[in-house]
């Protein structure tokens, strides 16, 4: 991964790095450090792949839920 692909995920996600951060209970310098400092974790793209697809579910769940008129 590198710096542009890293910023684009985050647009996707709609996050920034400090709320990235707080998702993954990781201090804000150490993600921040990512792409500069430090090179990004292998495991990264595959998180915000899941992130991304598990925020649209959701999303889709509660558009569905809203139509049907459907209390959780």
């Amino acid at each position: 991964m590198n710096k542009d692909e890293f910023k684009q995920y985050l647009q996707i996600a709609n996050i920034n790095k400090k709320e990235l951060a707080e998702l993954l209970q990781m201090p804000y310098g150490t993600v921040n450090n990512w792409g500069s400092q430090n090179p990004y974790p292998s495991w990264l793209r595959s998180w915000l792949e899941n992130f991304i697809k598990a925020k649209c579910y959701e999303e889709l769940k509660n558009k569905v839920f809203s139509i049907e008129n459907i209390k959780v």
